[in-house]
């Protein structure tokens, strides 16, 4: 499958692979010191909630702030971090014995507890809206076992901590419920250093080459989970029909879908792509014309973030998605992208394709999207509202550690 332009695969490495010996050390730099904390080191959560906050933390040393990450592994010797930390941050941790081990000495040194989440995953008055999101076989009680053992063990880590931090507000209008009296913060995900820089280079070679195409139109759907499969049908039909109209139309998929019966005719103009690691990613968004970003409109998707719209636009690629609060607070429908309930999928798209027919359109409506993302989703620009989230009003903060 020919593409809008080709981009050499990125030689990718973990950027967080740091022994505990270097974390450790990491974390005794500053006065004021904050420990993350997440299962396992991963590329999704804990890259957007982990990694990407250091990285941010770690910017301006004007902070005077040291922060590092612990996981599960780092629980035989827990002390060593706690008694060194003023602020812990519980990411999307289940409730454990060794997890409420540590709950208790970082309670008996005075630390701020506080508990970050991207995802409605934390209530379990939402389980039966997330099986039906996320396509589950709700006729399984194993299914429901295992959400409600999940969930329940999420909400009962976040039951230990006294403040939250959430990525969109709708989320914080959850997490206010679950936690009374606890302040809710908002810090959105955003575009960590590495993305960011091999993304301005995607775009400038974009830029050279006039954001010139190939003679056909590449959709790309960047799934990044096995459980999409109802948010890709919301666009199912307008799709097959613009399939069937222009034979120039061809739709890449990283990540998993099953196509809706719709497209099976049409599978020959899919390509299909395994999961990516996070700077992969970005190469195979900047090589399509359009981010498609269908979702259905239920609480849960309401809760999520806009990060789908932030990382094709860093590389040129324009987004038509649903206008879930996170989206439409990002998007400016025909300005930096487009916006498409339900039924306005066809026109919308339609409306897109012809914005992009020329190169002139193409680069426009990139700029505009660059500008937007840079301004709002820079790491660089993340730092004062983490530190604000992390140590306001916390006058006594750097008094509680041992020596």
């Amino acid at each position: 499958m020919a593409s809008l332009v080709s981009f050499p695969v990125v030689d990718y490495r973990d950027p967080w692979n740091e022994s505990r010996d270097a974390r450790l050390a990491a974390l005794s730099r500053g006065h004021r010191r904050v420990a993350y904390f997440y299962e396992k080191p991963d590329t999704s959560t804990f890259r957007y909630r982990v990694h990407n906050m250091i990285d941010a933390l770690r910017a301006d040393p004007q902070t005077d702030i040291s922060a590092t990450w612990f996981a599960l592994a780092d629980l035989e010797d827990m002390d060593a971090f706690v008694d060194r930390t003023d602020v812990l941050v519980i990411c999307r941790t289940r409730y454990s014995a060794p997890v409420g081990r540590m709950i208790a000495r970082a309670r008996a040194r005075g630390l701020r507890l506080i508990f970050d989440i991207d995802d409605l995953v934390f209530d379990p008055n939402y389980v039966h809206v997330i099986l039906d999101t996320l396509d589950q076989d709700v006729e399984r009680m194993a299914i429901w076992d295992d959400w409600h053992a999940y969930v329940g063990r999420l909400a009962a880590t976040l039951r230990h901590c006294d403040e939250a931090i959430v990525t969109t507000a709708p989320l914080a209008e959850r997490m206010a419920a679950c936690l009374p009296g606890g302040r809710v913060h908002i810090i959105p995900n955003y575009l960590n250093r590495a993305q960011i820089e091999l993304s301005r280079s995607l775009f400038e070679a974009r830029r050279e080459l006039g954001f010139a195409d190939d003679g056909r139109i590449h959709l790309g759907y960047f799934s990044g989970s096995p459980t999409h499969n109802r948010d890709f049908a919301v666009a199912a039909s307008a799709l097959a029909r613009l399939l069937r109209e222009e034979r120039r139309l061809m739709i890449r998929v990283v990540g998993f879908l099953d196509l809706p019966e719709a497209l099976q005719r049409h599978r020959d103009r899919f390509e299909m792509v395994e999961l990516q690691d996070f700077l992969n990613l970005q190469r195979l968004i900047g090589e399509t014309d359009v981010n498609l970003v269908p979702l259905r409109d239920d609480v849960f998707t309401r809760c999520k973030s806009e990060l789908k719209f932030f990382e094709a636009a860093i590389v040129g690629t324009p987004t038509i998605a649903s206008p879930t609060p996170a989206f439409a607070g990002a998007i400016e429908d025909g300005v930096n992208g487009f916006l498409a309930r339900e039924q306005d999928w066809y026109p919308k798209l339609r409306q897109l394709l012809e914005r992009i027919a020329t190169p002139a359109g193409r680069i426009e409506l990139a700029e505009r999207a660059l500008r937007d993302v840079e301004e709002r989703y820079a790491w660089t620009r993340q730092g004062p509202a983490i530190e604000a989230a992390l140590f306001a009003s916390d006058a006594s903060c750097g008094d509680r550690r041992s020596a």
